[in-house]
């Protein structure tokens, strides 16, 4: 699986009807686009200095997934639109690890070092 990642600071004159209305547009997305397989987005809660305005996380099966989800016609004025609302748009996009495949217990680093050898 990709994990898109993108982080939204907008720009002084956007108002909360051009946030409320980029919210609507991005909720239509998953109905419209078959390669999202998970999308979720919200604003900034903390308002730190360092914190980003908006956020949105997409989960895609693969690269050609996540390149045909940025073709796509429904995508292409959402990120027109996205890019005249920020003054700054950052993003990562990288395969994780799925957090259910790993072992359950303490991390490795406080196990017992001798344990394989006490079996």
């Amino acid at each position: 699986m990709l994990t898109h990642v993108v982080l939204l600071k907008f720009k002084p004159d956007v108002c909360e009807e051009d946030i409320r209305n980029l919210e609507q547009a991005l909720d239509r997305l998953p109905d419209r686009i078959m390669e999202i397989q998970m999308y979720e987005f919200g604003r900034d809660v903390l308002k730190s200095e360092r914190s980003f305005d908006f956020a949105l996380i997409g989960l895609f099966a693969n690269l050609p997934a996540l390149e045909r989800y940025q073709k796509h016609p429904d995508h292409l004025p959402v990120a027109a639109r996205i890019q005249s609302m920020c003054s700054d748009v950052v993003t990562v996009d990288f395969a994780g690890s799925d957090s259910g495949a790993t072992e359950a217990g303490p991390p490795e680093w406080e196990r017992d070092p001798w344990e394989r050898l006490k079996r």
